[in-house]
């Protein structure tokens, strides 16, 4: 059972159009919140039409044997702006935002968000990974996926995609089947893991 419906985590829709990332005036903005105020931040962004992302996960569990699920974000405690130097002012004037943490490669930062908007909207289940593992570089050559670059991990017995924010240094993983996959740089079209 839902406690709450999922809210909006992108605006605005076509924020991660397949165009190639430019400079602007716009930049990203890393907004490091209080406690549990990813949501609230986000709400007050979307009422005041600048541009964020709120990477999201369902997580679910059971309580006295009752089933509940729930968005929660992805890398706790951040919300990423995207706009001007006003809208990084209006942020801060939420009373929501602890930090504002500069970010020095836009196009880094604004890659590594689109794989992760990529994961999200496939409706796979995700699970956040809070520190880098180190992992083989892996290019997904077929299925939901393909054309998207990470390292690969093995957790559980099961093979899974690890994209990074490096930025943050933490990311999420996706569970994916060995024959998606091939190195980076590489003809083979299987992965044997060590």
């Amino acid at each position: 059972m839902p406690i709450l419906p999922l809210e909006p985590f992108l605006y605005p829709h076509n924020l991660f159009a397949d165009t190639p990332w430019e400079a602007g005036e716009e930049r990203w903005w890393v907004l490091h919140t209080r406690p549990r105020a990813e949501k609230s931040l986000a709400r007050r962004l979307l009422t005041h039409g600048n541009g964020f992302f709120l990477p999201l996960h369902q997580r679910r569990w059971l309580n006295k044997a009752r089933k509940f699920e729930s968005h929660v974000p992805l890398f706790p405690g951040y919300v990423f702006l995207h706009g001007t130097q006003d809208a990084r002012l209006a942020a801060l004037a939420t009373n929501l935002v602890v930090n504002v943490l500069t970010v020095t490669d836009q196009s880094c930062l604004h890659e590594d968000l689109s794989r992760v908007h990529h994961l999200m909207v496939s409706g796979a289940p995700l699970t956040p990974e809070q520190t880098l593992m180190p992992g083989a570089p892996v290019e997904i050559v077929a299925g939901p996926f393909a054309g998207l670059h990470g390292k690969f991990l093995r957790r559980a017995g099961a093979c899974r995609l690890f994209i990074e924010v490096s930025f943050l240094q933490c990311g999420v993983s996706v569970e994916i089947e060995p024959w998606m996959m091939q190195p980076l740089g590489s003809s083979r079209l299987s992965l044997s893991p060590a």
